[in-house]
């Protein structure tokens, strides 16, 4: 658990994990739930002053909430909201992926599944209008799907894939209206007889890669129920995203609030505004999301060796290659404190581990580089740093904001400006009746940061997408 960040404690006779988002896996879930009375019987015995108490122990039930009265938003969902209101019309909060499909599809039963996904997760028929100047989640009556199909039959067979992919892109950055739904669109790109490109794009104030990763689980279970004409396999879901936002609302005020501040304020007094990149361009007034791409890889015997290094000095591969990318910050901004913006799943309780939505929440973990520290140094002082940051992140990201109380800048991002991920894909790549399915990799064209480095661990490499802000950087 040690080499994957990931944070399990004892609840009663319940198992509780939280995991920076990307790691905690099925496979992982499944490992988890089999030695599930061994971990507690581990936990419950080291006990006492050793462990810290259950983060959980003071909030309450996570329970169905009748549909009475209006249903506030989360507090990221309400960041977000708040965001399109400045600026509206843009696709900076969509999450996009797409995968090819190779044999005989059968659009009815594709058709279906979505169908039944939208009925199965009210927050996909979810809107977010003003009401009385509040935002508000309005849930709709589930309604078939339909999922428009563009033949690209009249585009030359050597420039069909390049098209599709300019096509992807478009259907990813047509902006989401929030105020009236859908938040969720699928569109099929027809390549030839028997090749198609399925999109699939979703607004971030309904969803995070989590909840990409449930959507694509539940479609090909649907799928293959629907080809051999049988009903959803899925069991109902314990409760929806509104019940989340309103067990969220109701817990943390007050002193549970208060008890989570604390670390946050002493860890991040102090700390620098802006980390100043070199740019080639001038920061605009107004951030504009305008996002570049550059793929570059770390071949398997170079990954071998950074797995190795991170082994002997105790720490993980996030923690080691997370050091590695704050030390070329530090070289490129001559800066000695670091800040960099990092996602967890926010996914502890059970109950929401099966839902779409928003959950997904950002620590910021700043690393001293003062004194000149050899990187074995600023290995232990991350790993520090991290543990500490994984203890206390349950406080969502928008509240430590407000409290901390950054000025108001609308060309950055507050408290960081650089983000870093690290990625265990669950693989898209699975067969259907007669079909085959592959990723089909796009890119937005958006980026909510100056500059975001994504890490994909895969056996053979890491794969590392850089995302960076357009307006700063050729």
């Amino acid at each position: 658990l040690h080499d994957l960040d990931v944070k399990v404690w004892a609840d009663g006779d319940r198992l509780r994990v939280s995991a920076p988002n990307g790691v905690m896996t099925p496979d992982l879930r499944q490992q988890l739930t089999a030695r599930k009375t061994e971990l507690l019987a581990l936990l419950q015995a080291e006990g006492g002053a050793r462990l810290r108490q259950d983060p959980g122990s003071e909030i309450g039930a996570l329970a169905p909430t009748p549909r009475t009265g209006p249903i506030p938003l989360s507090f990221s969902q309400q960041r977000l909201w708040f965001i399109d209101r400045l600026q509206p019309g843009s696709a900076a909060y969509s999450i996009a992926g797409a995968v090819r499909l190779r044999g005989r599809l059968d659009l009815e039963a594709l058709e279906w599944s979505f169908t039944q996904i939208v009925r199965r997760h009210e927050v996909l028929r979810t809107s977010f209008p003003a009401v009385d100047g509040e935002p508000r989640q309005v849930v709709a009556a589930p309604e078939p799907v339909k999922i428009p199909v563009t033949d690209l039959a009249d585009v030359p067979t050597e420039e069909r894939e390049a098209e599709a992919r300019r096509r992807a892109q478009a259907i990813a950055q047509r902006p989401f209206r929030l105020a009236e739904g859908p938040l969720l669109r699928g569109e099929l790109l027809q390549l030839a007889e028997g090749d198609y490109v399925l999109v699939v794009v979703m607004h971030h104030i309904v969803s995070d890669g989590w909840s990409l990763q449930v959507l694509q689980r539940e479609l090909r279970t649907l799928y293959r129920a629907a080809v051999a004409r049988e009903p959803s396999p899925l069991p109902p879901l314990a409760i929806q995203y509104a019940d989340f936002a309103r067990w969220q609302r109701q817990w943390l005020t007050g002193e549970a609030l208060e008890r989570r501040l604390p670390y946050w304020g002493r860890q991040l007094r102090g700390s620098p505004t802006v980390l100043e990149l070199p740019t080639d361009h001038a920061r605009r007034a107004i951030q504009r999301f305008r996002g570049g791409r550059h793929l570059s890889t770390l071949s398997g015997q170079l990954a071998d060796g950074i797995r190795a290094l991170c082994r002997r000095e105790g720490v993980t591969l996030f923690m080691g290659l997370l050091t590695a990318f704050k030390a070329l910050l530090h070289r490129y901004t001559g800066q000695s404190d670091i800040l960099v913006g990092v996602p967890v799943a926010n996914r502890g309780r059970m109950e929401i581990e099966p839902l779409i939505g928003f959950f997904v929440n950002t620590v910021v973990l700043r690393t001293d580089f003062s004194e000149d520290p050899t990187f074995r140094e600023a290995l232990q002082r991350t790993r520090r740093v991290a543990l500490d940051a994984y203890a206390h992140d349950d406080l969502p990201f928008e509240r430590l904001v407000e409290a901390l109380g950054p000025a108001r800048d609308l060309s950055h991002t507050p408290l960081f400006q650089v983000m870093f991920t690290l990625n265990r894909p669950e693989g898209t790549d699975a067969e259907l009746p007669d079909l085959s399915l592959s990723a089909f990799d796009i890119h937005a064209g958006t980026t909510p940061t100056d500059l975001t480095l994504m890490v994909t661990e895969h056996a053979e490499a890491l794969r590392l997408r850089w995302i960076f802000d357009a307006d700063l950087f050729e």
